[in-house]
């Protein structure tokens, strides 16, 4: 095999890594040191009360991860011997950060070493008058060569309380456990296996 087949064969077995590890957040416990970060984490307040979450990372959406907490909240209830339950307060957390570069094909051409000269322009702006272009004061030249990306991730916490029987009638946040795993357990996307 020849040093060119050697390469593209290892940039093609590193970019197949990188795609692996590039996935959103599967439904899984929430253990530090897993493959994909993020999953679902629970809390025991009384004998048929929980405190239930769901942490999403930057590739998984809103309503996934609201999906996920709806069908951990189900899925313990029936592993507690329960029946239905109730969300008694819920919230969901958005953490979103906005991140600014610059284009690599359109980077102005001076560094560090021209010392305190920099290059500057004056042009006439319609409506401004005369202005001068300076690149560390932002300029219209070069306005369009920036990227800009703002990643979100998304957690999730609702507390619960568990009762058995038929679900209350008149409680519009009572779900009935069983129908909710039905109803969202196709949709669960579970880690795939090692």
């Amino acid at each position: 095999m020849s040093k060119r087949s050697a390469a593209i064969a290892t940039a093609l077995v590193l970019a197949a890594g990188l795609a692996a590890c590039a996935t959103p957040t599967p439904y899984q416990p929430n253990i530090p040191g897993q493959r994909t970060t993020g999953g679902y984490s629970e809390q025991r307040i009384e004998a048929n009360r929980f405190r239930v979450n769901f942490a999403g990372n930057s590739l998984t959406s809103r309503e996934t991860v609201e999906g996920y907490l709806l069908y951990r909240a189900a899925e313990l209830t029936v592993q507690q011997g329960y029946d239905w339950f109730s969300i008694v307060d819920r919230q969901t957390d958005r953490d979103a950060r906005t991140y600014v570069e610059p284009d690599p094909l359109y980077r102005p051409w001076y560094g560090p070493s021209y010392g305190y000269w920099r290059p500057s322009w004056r042009y006439y702006g319609r409506g401004y008058g005369w202005r001068t272009w300076d690149p560390f004061w932002g300029d219209p030249f070069w306005a369009s060569r920036v990227d800009v990306r703002t990643v979100e991730r998304f957690e999730t916490s609702a507390e619960i309380v568990m009762g058995r029987g038929p679900k209350p009638a008149d409680d519009i946040r009572a779900f009935d456990a069983r129908a909710v795993m039905d109803n969202l357990g196709p949709r669960i996307q579970r880690p795939q296996p090692r």
